[in-house]
């Protein structure tokens, strides 16, 4: 189905309704068009704050007839809502990304194909999805780490294993389900690119993002990318840009990298997953770049044109979650933000969530200064007042 130009005023739906929807909400009606939200939280975040939502799940037939009703457009703000309630909607509307693109991201196995077919490198993995493939993994991929092929996320599902003891026990502990064995590699960097992609073809891209994880969370993201090469940079933008096009993607696509050593002494990007959609990591793109990765997704869906981002200010998004709203004693409180607030470049995003629990993702800070350095420091010093690691 075609895919606009749909301009303001028209309504736009996303299926979820969580931080990634309620940051697509609010840079969609900034443009001027009207919203419109499937979540089954009657609180989503995103729903909050919406012309409408629809409180329904996301394979109700009554739900997603009634967003079709309303919006001129879909997208989706998580790959784990369902393909074929994307397929179903496209059958009204246009859908952005498409259903089709969207199961490859929420299969492991699929996706990892997908990247060998892009051309673009993965780590050496093996598929396990019965007793005859466990037993027949290659003990060059050990030490490994076994992760399910569906639903995992920010490190959910995934156990480090050492041994083919080790990988047995772990399979059984995950109930034996499809799962993807990965070879642990010797990483030197996390990187990340967000591309966007339209529906005649044409791809911009943001600035390339390292990132630093915590127990298999997001905990910092920095641009510019401070550890890499513009030419290594370049091939991250164009692998990402390979695994779009291979997809026929449109829309806004996060493709996460390793760096790893290479067998000549240089370094070498390997893909690790990807996301159909706007990701944690470009989250400082509404402070620190002139479109931010929510208004080239609007862009995308409603087949307006695209412009190239650009960087105006160097920055770091340190990711906030509900420990912080923990004492040492367990107690709940408020983080202390004023301090935090005082300092310059600073810019807190909460997420209007009802509750903090440990480990979820309860808002952002993102630091932006004239230079890098200056950026960094602000941020370490805002670390350190919320308790936070040092970057």
């Amino acid at each position: 189905m075609s895919l606009g130009p749909l301009l303001p005023g028209a309504t736009l739906g996303v299926m979820g309704g969580g931080q990634l929807g309620r940051m697509f909400v609010h840079a969609a009606q900034a443009l001027g068009y009207r919203t419109a939200v499937l979540d089954p939280d009657a609180a989503s975040p995103a729903g909050l704050v919406s012309h409408h939502h629809i409180a329904t799940g996301y394979l109700d037939e009554a739900g997603l007839a009634t967003l079709a009703d309303v919006a001129d457009a879909v997208t989706t703000e998580f790959e784990n809502v369902p393909a074929d309630a994307l397929r179903t909607l496209a059958t009204r509307r246009p859908v952005a990304p498409a259903g089709d693109a969207v199961a490859i991201c929420q299969d492991r196995a699929r996706e990892k194909a997908h990247f060998g077919a892009s051309g673009v490198p993965c780590a050496p993995y093996a598929l396990i999805e019965t007793p005859e493939q466990l037993a027949a993994v290659d003990g060059a991929l050990l030490p490994g780490i076994l992760k399910t092929a569906r639903l995992g996320y920010d490190g959910k599902g995934q156990v480090r294993v050492a041994d083919r003891a080790a990988l047995a026990a772990a399979w059984d502990a995950l109930g034996r389900v499809a799962c993807v064995l990965e070879q642990r590699l010797a990483l030197r960097l996390e990187l990340s690119v967000i591309v966007a992609r339209g529906g005649d073809g044409q791809v911009v891209h943001f600035p390339v993002q390292q990132n630093l994880h915590r127990d298999g969370i997001l905990a910092v993201t920095e641009v510019p990318a401070p550890g890499v090469s513009p030419a290594l940079a370049a091939q991250a933008v164009q692998r990402a840009g390979a695994i779009a096009a291979e997809m026929g993607y449109v829309g806004v696509l996060c493709v996460e990298f390793f760096v790893v050593d290479d067998a000549a002494g240089g370094l070498a990007l390997v893909a690790n997953e990807m996301a159909p959609r706007p990701h944690n990591s470009g989250h400082y793109t509404i402070d620190a770049c002139d479109c931010s990765q929510f208004e080239a997704q609007v862009r995308c869906m409603a087949g307006l044109p695209l412009v190239v981002p650009r960087l105006h200010s160097p920055a770091l998004m340190l990711n906030l979650l509900g420990d912080l709203w923990f004492d040492a004693a367990g107690t709940e409180r408020e983080p202390a933000w004023a301090p935090v607030l005082a300092l310059p470049g600073t810019h807190l995003h909460l997420y209007g969530k009802t509750s903090a629990r440990r480990g979820r993702k309860m808002g952002h800070l993102t630091i932006t200064a004239a230079d890098a350095a200056t950026a960094r420091a602000t941020a370490d010093r805002a670390a350190q007042l919320l308790g936070l690691p040092p970057l």
